[in-house]
């Protein structure tokens, strides 16, 4: 049974065309997976096998394939609308909430053929890098079920990393579809908002999270990654942000033409040893592709982050002040962490956005024009491997990393609203997965998609010890 679920999602859907396993097979060896796991890992919120069973009969008696995913197995964090699934976004203000119509992206899904097992956990309200919550608990890594397999979609990556789920979709507004997947030794893209529809997304990315926020694939392969990415593209005509682009398939001299910048910290925060030579390997391993790789490193890093700050944690607070206003007392302690790190910024005024908004655009463009000659870049995805549950610092080389310092890398790129893809490269010490980051210019996700399967293929996907026992 490991062995088929923990196949990729390719090589699963070929199994099922060629015949060598039904659709409804496919479903029951992950429905066992899920029974055997998830019971210590608390990946998925809302499961029913005999939901999941019913669907499968229905997919497998289907005179034609539905689409390019007939039957794979998915799950759907618990902030995408995913009809007839508990979708509470891991908060008791949102108990018992079952959407009747799919996030779009969900739709896309389905119309491909995808089999939806349930929903997946998700820190309350989402603003956190570890996946804790009152209502359903705290997720474990299936690598070391002390350690966090991050968040905000770390239900999502735990599921996959174990085998739970073939893929699925996460979302991505500070590095959550990105931090989870490095956690947990997965694949992952934030991509360019709009390619993928973000319509249906809890809550809506909308203001300044219509730059920031995304809905993300998540899966064991860049292969996998770029499936989803086909099936689940293309402009939807309600979605303000969505462009009408077709899509493209860069060949690998194409992707050749495309100089890659890598660093391996900011000059600010300390980043691990391993994760040092995670990059390095990774900068390695696309030399010997044929890529010219070097030293590069924007000088807007820091700018763009302290403006991610103010709008994903201060903004991020004014939006969610009146859905929590007078019910406090139910909120989980990693929200009210949340709210406790926004307090402590002096309050922003109408001129500080206003100006901050006019900021980032600027830092954009500068931005932009610093990769002119390095359109693609390489560097960690965090300073660390994934943490224990509850820590909140780290010494490195003798430097106190804070929390939400540790995961600077991956802030950039949502200030940015650039396209970055996870792949995993390297090991911690402690044998804890540590993925790279691979970004790419706005629109160009096919290109950070490309380059990123270059370094899958020279490392690659390796299960956790509990997923095949």
């Amino acid at each position: 049974m490991s062995e088929i679920v923990l196949a990729t999602a390719s090589r699963q859907l070929e199994m099922v065309r060629t015949g060598e396993i039904s659709v409804t097979e496919l479903a029951e060896a992950h429905v066992r997976q899920i029974e055997r796991l998830n019971p210590a890992l608390r990946a998925l919120v809302d499961f029913d096998p005999e939901r999941v069973r019913r669907r499968a009969r229905e997919l497998e008696a289907a005179p034609e394939p539905h689409g390019a995913l007939h039957g794979l197995p998915v799950t759907i964090k618990s902030s995408i609308a995913t009809a007839g699934c508990r979708c509470e976004l891991g908060s008791f203000l949102y108990e018992g909430e079952v959407p009747s119509k799919d996030a779009e992206a969900v739709a896309r899904l389905r119309a491909a053929g995808a089999l939806i097992l349930g929903t997946t956990n998700c820190p309350e309200l989402l603003m956190a890098y570890e996946t804790a919550n009152l209502l359903h608990g705290q997720t474990r890594n299936p690598w070391d079920l002390e350690r966090s397999p991050g968040g905000s979609s770390g239900g999502e990556s735990a599921a996959i990393a174990a085998g739970l789920s073939a893929a699925g979709l996460g979302s991505d507004s500070g590095g959550s579809v990105r931090v989870p997947a490095h956690f947990t030794g997965i694949c992952s893209l934030k991509p360019t908002p709009g390619r993928i529809p973000g319509r249906g997304h809890l809550p809506p990315c909308v203001g300044p999270f219509s730059i920031l926020g995304v809905i993300g694939p998540m899966a064991r392969s860049i292969a996998d990654i770029s499936l989803l990415f086909r099936a689940l593209s293309g402009q939807d005509g309600l979605d303000p942000v969505s462009p009408p682009l077709a899509l493209r398939e860069p060949s690998l001299d194409d992707l050749r033409k495309n100089a890659i910048g890598y660093f391996e910290d900011d000059g600010l925060a300390a980043v691990t040893g391993e994760t040092r030579s995670a990059v390095n390997a990774a900068a390695q391993a696309l030399r010997d592709a044929g890529f010219r790789v070097e030293p590069f490193r924007p000088g807007t890093l820091e700018p763009l982050r302290k403006l991610w700050w103010k709008f994903f944690v201060q903004c991020g607070a004014m939006f969610y002040a009146p859905v929590i206003a007078g019910k406090e007392q139910r909120l989980s302690p990693i929200f009210k962490e949340f709210l406790a790190i926004a307090a402590a910024q002096r309050p922003l005024t109408a001129t500080d956005l206003l100006n901050a908004w006019a900021e980032l655009d600027i830092l954009r463009a500068k931005t932009l024009d610093e990769m002119s000659d390095f359109p693609v870049l390489l560097c960690p995805v965090a300073c660390i491997p994934a943490f224990r549950h509850n820590e909140r610092a780290w010494l490195i080389d003798g430097k106190r990393v804070e929390y939400l310092d540790a995961v600077r890398p991956a802030q950039w790129f949502n200030a940015l609203a650039a396209p970055a893809a996870v792949v995993p490269v390297g090991w911690s010490p402690e044998g804890m997965p540590i993925g790279v980051q691979i970004a790419a210019r706005p629109f160009e996700d096919e290109v950070a998609l490309g380059v990123a399967a270059v370094v899958d293929a020279a490392f690659g996907f390796r299960p956790p010890p509990m997923a095949t026992g």
